[in-house]
């Protein structure tokens, strides 16, 4: 048999079957190598990822100022942005100053109650007491009559009789005569205490309206109060604080735009729960179940491994993403999976890095590290 020597082309084109046949071998190996796992532990690989927020105001305004950019850090409560405040400062001085009037028509209806609440019964006391007095007085200016008009008429007989001189008689009439005034007088005194006493009794309407009065003021100062809350409300929405801690991933908006209410500003995402999203074949995914620990290992830190556990499975198959790779050809079906960690030591685990994962669904198993 005569062989023909080989080509310059058919050499290149041999050392270039050699080439992808040793790739195929390393990216198989690479790729699939979960069937190089024993039996029990199970090979996944994918990117770490975070529930993410979207960060919005609740109202529509320009942004003033941005605090924050892609990549900070941010505490629970920290200040991300500010949106322009000029207009609703004016009304929140506004709101404070209703407050503080009202505040003040309180305070002295409050007084003026309160003076009125010491002097009515001390003026009513004092009404009564001179009430009481005036009619002892005239008691006193009655007897004091009835025992004159007697004398006078005894002194009359007397004198008539020739008994006694008539000039003590007529002495007598005049002594009557008087405390018949007297016992007048002592009347009007009593008429005049009584309306006295009745003019102090009016007192109590006067407290009942100034209470009245105070009730109204009352009102007033929680009707404003109400509305320096809602105003004051409206101005600490104008700024928007982080609702938890995470890292910012976007910011979506810059300084000067103005947004719309709801209009989402930054993309925040919690490092403190972070997960692993890998793919698992349905061939496979009869093994896993909520609850199993796993290790995930990255090449960013090729030294160490970060507990983990499975917390979610998809219900429903889908057709393995492009960017992942599984053990099956890429058109097969394979069901999502999150593996949660743990914890994340100083935050070094960030969204989008690539890792490995080793699912351990048989206990007796010892755990291993992927071998490619």
């Amino acid at each position: 048999m005569d062989w023909k020597k080989p080509t310059r082309k058919q050499l290149a084109l041999a050392a270039a079957a050699v080439l992808l046949l040793a790739a195929g071998a390393f990216a198989w190996q690479r790729l699939f190598g979960a069937a190089a796992m024993p039996e029990g532990l199970l090979l996944a690989n994918g990117r770490i990822e975070g529930d993410h927020v979207a960060i919005a105001g609740k109202l529509a305004g320009r942004i003033a100022e941005l605090t924050v950019r892609e990549g900070d850090q941010v505490a629970a409560g920290q200040v991300l942005a500010r949106l322009d405040d000029e207009q609703v400062s004016a009304r929140l001085g506004q709101a404070r100053a209703a407050v503080e009037a009202a505040s003040a028509r309180h305070h002295a209806a409050d007084t003026a109650l309160q003076l009125l609440r010491r002097q009515v019964p001390l003026q009513i006391a004092s009404a009564d007491a001179t009430l009481d007095q005036a009619r002892a007085t005239q008691h006193k200016a009655e007897a004091a009559q009835t025992q004159a008009e007697r004398d006078a008429t005894r002194m009359q007989e007397l004198a008539e009789h020739g008994t006694v001189p008539r000039q003590r008689a007529e002495l007598a009439q005049l002594a009557a005569t008087s405390a018949a005034a007297d016992a007048t007088a002592s009347r009007s005194g009593v008429a005049r205490a009584r309306q006295g006493a009745s003019e102090a009794r009016l007192g109590t309407e006067q407290v009942r309206a100034r209470q009245a009065e105070l009730d109204t003021a009352a009102a007033e100062v929680q009707r404003a109060q109400a509305t320096l809350q809602e105003v004051q409300s409206v101005y600490d929405d104008l700024t928007i604080r982080a609702p938890q801690p995470g890292v910012i991933v976007t910011r979506i908006r810059d300084a000067g735009e103005v947004v719309a209410a709801g209009a989402p500003l930054f993309d925040l995402v919690d490092l403190d729960r972070l997960y692993l999203k890998v793919y698992v074949p349905e061939t496979q995914i009869g093994k896993i179940r909520r609850g199993l620990p796993a290790r995930v290992y990255t090449d960013a830190f090729p030294a160490e491994d970060f507990a983990a556990s499975v917390r979610y499975i998809a219900s429903q198959a889908e057709f393995t993403p492009k960017e992942v790779q599984t053990i099956d050809e890429r058109v097969k079906l394979t069901y999502a999976v999150k593996l949660y960690f743990e914890q994340n030591p100083q935050h070094r685990l960030t969204p989008g890095l690539p890792a490995d994962a080793v699912i351990r669904w048989n206990d007796q198993v010892p755990w291993q590290r992927p071998r490619w």
